[in-house]
Formats: C-alpha cells, structure tokens, sequence
C-alpha cells in the first residue's frame, strides 16, 4: 500500500525542514510548502492525507486557507493547526472549521509523530461510513467456503477484480470484504455509483475539477489514492465516462477537469456489475478495452438459492446485528419458520432476506417467530412487489393538462425507478429517453434516484 503523503506547510524553513526530515524518517511521504499559495499548489499536484498547517504565515494565514478548504462540508482531509501563539478563539474557530488537533511551538516531536498517527487513523475512520461496515460472508456452505477461500487468495494480489451477481447478493459486502484484506485495508475506501452519474457529472465526480476562482475538487478517483475504489454498476457508465477512464488507466494518471496538474493513479479498483459485461461489449454498450482491464480477476457473488442451507445462520446474523444496531427487540425464528425460508425462493436474496428480518423484528410480537407469522410476511412482500408503486395511478381528470401530466410523469418515473432499482442508466433504457434530458425530467419532478435503490 502507499504509505501516508503529509503536507507540511510553514513559513519557517528550519520547521519545515526538520519535520520533513522527522516524519519521512518514519516512512511517512512528505512535501513542503512555505505559503498558503504553495500549499494550493501542493494540494493540487497531489491530494494528502493529512496537512500540518501554520495558523501565522505572511500574506494569508492558516486559518484562511483551511476556511477554503473546509468548504460546506469541512476539509477532505485532517488537518492539524501549527502555533507559536495561538488563542483560544483561534482554536475553538479552526476547530468550527475541521482541524483535528493542535500542536504548539516549539515542537516536540514525540508529541508531533502521535498526533500525526491519531490525526491519520482519524481520517482513515471518518471516510468509513456506517453503510461501509465490513461483514465477512456468512455461511459455512460449501459455496460460501469457497467464496471466502478465493477472496483471501484474491486479497493478497493488487489486481482489479470486477464482481458479478444479482441484485441483492451482497457484492458490494464482498468488494469490501476484499478490501479489508489486502494490503491496501488501512487506506481509504471509496465507493461510487455509476448509474448516478453521467455527462461532465460523472468526469467530475472521477477526476475532480479546477475552476479559477473556486476551491479545487478532488474525484474519487484521487480521494481513493493508496486505496481502494468501489464503482458499483459499472455497466451504467456513459460513453465518455468510459472514454475518460480507459485513457487514464492506459496512462497511469489523469488530470482533473480544467486542471493541467498530473495525478498518479494509485488505487486498487473492484467494479461491480449485475450485468454480463461480455454481452454489453457485444451490444455495443461497454468499451472492450476497458472490460478487460476491470475484469483482470473475475468473481461471481452466488444468489441466495444456491446456498439456502446458510439461511439459518444468516437470520441468526441479521437478528443480532439489528438488535445491536437498531435497538430492535430480539426474536427467534423457530425451526419451522427456518425451514420455511429455506424453500422460498428469494429473487431479492440477501437483501430481501434482511429486509425480511426487519420487518418481523419492528412489527412483531412475542420471543418466537413462527411459520405462520413468516408466511404472513412473505405474503405482504410477494403483493408489495406485484403491485409496485400503485400503478396504475389513479389522477384526477380535474386537473389542468399541465399538472395532469407531471403527476402522471412522477408516478410513472417513480415506478420504472423501482424497476431499475436506482439506477438511471437502467432507468433510460426502460423509458427509452436520452440520460441527459432524464436526468432534467427527475430534477423538475423532485425525485431523486436513490429512493429507487
């Protein structure tokens, strides 16, 4: 894995120069800036881990800069305060702003180098949301040994590995299962959804932009830098978005949109995909030179069927685990009921068997779960998706023929969005509209995509 990249930027050169000097002692990668415009200028050529930042420094000082940075949502990165003389207003206003830590002059470089190892675990915690938690496959079936055989030997390499598998199986769960395991676990884990993005969107969003005037946004293919990139559906990228990202996988570095700064690719990339890319490069829909380089190491993420002997042990999972993070209240499933699920046939899989789980713990009564109740459940679940989004709509003919048809449009997007389970590449083909015009429509009706995820 790429070891840590820290930014030091002071105005003293003998405080630069001795940390610099400290911290690559340590391993750590470093550069140096003297100013606040060659910190720009740094931050530009490479995105760091982590910023040690001077609050005095000629011309504009620390807490300026890391205003900037901050943005809306505070620095994409933890940044720790430098001060001879710091009060505490100017603490408590770096701290509203994303600083981490402070550290005082003169340095003590004890002190300094736990700072830095707090300050970088921290940031590595904070890009980790809760929806990323790592679940190991469950399961003691002869597939789901297998499946985490595969993935430990898959792990050790630093190879691009594309995953297949219906919707619901648990790909992305085994995406950073593998991540977890690599030699890449203790940097940043990033993930991205294809379908959500498309045009200059989707080139921004991969690469970042430049514009003069406005603070630089780094993508996510350089927020993933000495880690690991999850692009989900990858199928759903649109030409240019796979134009843009063969080129800087055949050159092993990009420039983000509007910049003219080189940016190493350093990331390990798992691409996920519920399609057969193979018969999309056929269709003329998927680049074939960049389905070869994604699918360097091929897995296939098995559907809930092939695997129903592990459905006990999985509802014992999803239990515990809402118990312990939703606060639900603990149920068992009998032996009946178990049996029961094992002979469904879960076109949902894993999630829908989760879902499931959910709901008898939320609306449910009494210790045991029996068969009875599960059929009830199953039965709810089975009319929920027959009936979809309450289609056909019922729309008042009173209406004015303007507000008719929106109303028509919303429900009508709203249901194929379901069918396309969130992603708008899939969405345009079922409606056959252009993506661009699309995503206009979705945006003058108020809906947003991922409430069809």
């Amino acid at each position: 894995m790429t070891t840590s990249h820290v930014l030091v930027v002071d105005d003293e050169p003998d405080i630069r120069e001795l940390v610099q000097e400290i911290l690559e002692d340590e391993g750590y990668e470093v550069a140096t800036a003297d100013s606040a415009a060659a910190a720009r200028q740094a931050r530009r050529r490479r995105r760091p881990d982590l910023v040690l930042l001077d609050i005095w420094m000629p011309h504009e000082d620390g807490i300026t800069l890391l205003k900037e940075w901050a943005g809306e949502h505070g620095p994409d990165f933890p940044v720790v305060m430098i001060s001879g003389h710091g009060t505490v207003e100017t603490a408590v206003e770096a701290t509203r702003l994303g600083a981490v830590d402070f550290v005082e002059k003169p340095l003590s470089m004890g002190k300094l180098l736990v700072t830095v190892q707090e300050a970088l675990a921290r940031g590595r915690r904070s890009g980790v949301a809760a929806s990323q938690a790592v679940i190991e496959p469950v399961g003691h079936s002869q597939v789901m040994r297998g499946l985490r055989e595969r993935a430990a030997r898959v792990a050790a390499s630093d190879s691009w590995v594309l995953i297949s598998g219906e919707a619901g199986s648990g790909r992305k769960c085994l995406a950073r299962y593998l991540h977890s395991l690599s030699p890449r676990a203790q940097g940043p884990l990033v993930e991205l959804a294809a379908g959500a993005i498309a045009g200059d969107g989707a080139a921004e969003e991969l690469f970042g932009r430049e514009r003069p005037g406005t603070p630089e946004h780094p993508g996510r293919l350089e927020a993933a830098r000495g880690g690991t990139l999850i692009l989900d559906e990858v199928a759903d990228l649109d030409a240019e978005a796979q134009t843009r990202l063969i080129s800087a996988i055949e050159a092993g570095r990009f420039q983000r949109v509007g910049g003219t700064a080189e940016i190493a690719l350093d990331l390990r990339l798992i691409a996920l995909t519920r399609h057969d890319l193979a018969e999309e490069v056929r269709a003329g829909r998927f680049r074939e030179d960049l389905y070869y380089q994604l699918s360097v190491v091929p897995m296939e993420m098995p559907p809930l069927r092939q695997h129903v002997e592990d459905i006990p042990e999985l509802l014992s999972f999803y239990v515990d685990r809402l118990v312990d993070q939703e606060h639900l209240p603990y149920r068992r499933f009998s032996v009946a009921a178990q049996n029961r699920l094992r002979n469904h046939a879960w076109p949902g899989n894993v999630r829908e068997l989760r879902n499931l789980v959910q709901r008898l713990l939320v609306l449910g009564e009494g210790v045991e779960i029996g068969v009875d109740e599960v059929e009830r459940a199953l039965g709810e679940t089975t009319a929920e998706g027959e009936s979809g989004s309450e289609w056909p709509p019922e729309l008042s003919l009173d209406l004015p023929l303007r507000e008719a048809r929106e109303a028509f449009e919303r429900t009508y997007l709203q249901h194929q969005l379901k069918r396309a389970e969130g992603s708008v590449a899939q969405l345009a083909r079922l409606t056959g509209m252009e993506r661009t015009h699309l995503y206009r429509k979705l945006r003058a009706l108020g809906i947003d995509p991922k409430e069809g995820a």
